[in-house]
């Protein structure tokens, strides 16, 4: 029995090692975000896949200052640019006062609550990274309906160098002219 028990642990601490050599650490928010610049309409550029979004194209999310945080609206469309829309609301607020790169957002009235950071934020060429507290989803947001090529192709690259898996990446079409 005794023997038993040492190799269950000693497969469980291997297990548990190879893990922890495995993992990447989660990368850290900017140092700053300047929360006016959050405010009005993003678009979704790229996404890591997730159930909510499945299939929507053309997404937008709409930041307007409320009180001390944020009313953000959600939306996208269904299949394709024209098709059903789909929309979500959410209360945002900076969880991180000295930096604002860390956002509690709540949905459903308060039932669903996730943490968000800004993983990277170039407000001179109008884009965001932005990921789940545990990097579990990531989307690249754009302050106009596309990016140019070079800098889209910068924005993916330092989202690779962030350590995230960019062939996963998935590029919704952008909303109609």
């Amino acid at each position: 029995m005794l023997k038993r028990l040492t190799v269950i642990l000693a497969a469980a601490a291997a297990f548990v090692a190879a893990q922890a050599v495995g993992a990447q650490a989660m990368p850290q928010p900017v140092p700053h975000v300047e929360l006016t610049k959050m405010m009005g309409r993003w678009y979704e550029v790229a996404r890591l896949p997730n159930m909510t979004q499945r299939g929507c194209q053309a997404g937008t999310s709409d930041w307007t200052r409320n009180g001390d945080g944020f009313s953000v609206v959600q939306a996208c469309h269904r299949g394709t640019p024209d098709g059903p829309l789909a929309e979500w609301k959410a209360r945002a607020r900076a969880i991180d006062p000295v930096s604002n790169a860390k956002f509690k957002m709540s949905f459903f009235g308060g039932l669903v609550s996730q943490e968000y950071w800004v993983l990277d934020q170039r407000s001179d060429e109008g884009w965001l990274i932005l990921s789940t507290h545990d990097g579990r989803y990531l989307w690249l947001m754009s302050q106009k309906p596309t990016l140019p090529a070079a800098i889209k192709t910068e924005a993916v690259a330092r989202i690779k160098q962030l350590g995230f898996d960019t062939a996963r990446l998935e590029f919704p079409l952008p909303p109609r002219s």
